[in-house]
């Protein structure tokens, strides 16, 4: 195989999303549950750590190979809460539901998931109430058959 050459940057495709507000999360079994998202940190993707695969004939570097799956990371929000939403959170929590996250531009991710937690913020005189919510995906259905995200696209993305 030859060396490696430059590539030039192309023009991205889509539309870049000019501002953060607003971003939603939608549990399926409760999609009115009492709290109010501030901030949404979405999901990610990670490919996981590199596979050393370097052996006594490399000469002068160590050599890696990228991993074959994908963990899909924890996502979240900071939300104000109704404090009488208690027995609707316990009951998220650890439950394998059905989580949208909804972008500002109408675009979804729909992945299977669970509520891993549910953390009021210090109270103070003056402040806003809030709670950060952890969400962690599975991305396994109800039979445990591997599954990945749902993506919707607006038209123009």
């Amino acid at each position: 195989m030859a060396a490696p050459s430059a590539t030039a940057r192309g023009t991205p495709s889509g539309l870049m999303m000019k501002d953060g507000y607003r971003c939603l999360i939608t549990f399926a079994s409760a999609p009115t549950i009492g709290f109010w998202e501030k901030t949404v940190k979405p999901p990610g993707f990670d490919g996981g750590d590199k596979i050393d695969i370097t052996t006594m004939f490399n000469n002068d570097l160590r050599t890696f190979e990228p991993r074959q799956l994908i963990t899909m990371t924890p996502g979240g929000a900071t939300a104000a809460y109704d404090p009488g939403v208690l027995t609707a959170i316990m009951s998220l929590i650890n439950r394998k539901d059905t989580i949208t996250v909804r972008f500002t531009d109408g675009s979804t991710w729909a992945f299977f998931g669970f509520l891993k937690s549910f953390t009021p913020n210090d109270l103070s005189e003056g402040s806003h109430p809030e709670a950060q919510v952890e969400i962690e995906p599975t991305n396994m259905d109800s039979t445990d058959v591997e599954q990945l995200p749902v993506v919707v696209s607006v038209a123009g993305t």
